[in-house]
């Protein structure tokens, strides 16, 4: 099973500071998907798959409203500020910068 600590070092090249225990409930809540390479990742070419972060992560698992208009804004960001890691990005650093995109780090290490 994945560790927190494994994704550590990626987290803190693009993140503000480093909160471990936020690291460890995205780990958590991803779980058996991150054994597969694919299911492990985020492609930002991929529509469908920036539609289920949408509504997966950032509207499930962090509580944004359904009208907020600047869910989409927020993935792009993120798509951008990861664009040096290349097509795919790790999904625990991604969902890991949306909730501090969000303001939504201390309320997820709760």
């Amino acid at each position: 099973m994945a560790d927190a600590s494994d994704y550590e070092a990626n987290i803190k090249v693009y993140a503000n500071g480093y909160n471990q225990k936020a690291a460890e409930k995205i780990v958590g809540h991803l779980g058996i998907a991150l054994r597969n390479r694919d299911s492990s990742l985020v492609s930002c070419s991929d529509q469908g798959e920036l539609d289920r972060v949408r509504e997966k992560w950032c509207r499930g698992k962090l509580g944004l409203a359904q009208t907020s208009p600047d869910i989409d804004a927020g993935i792009a960001a993120i798509c951008e500020k990861m664009k040096p890691e290349g097509g795919n990005k790790s999904r625990v650093t991604f969902y890991y910068l949306l909730a501090e995109h969000f303001n939504k780090l201390d309320a997820l290490a709760s």
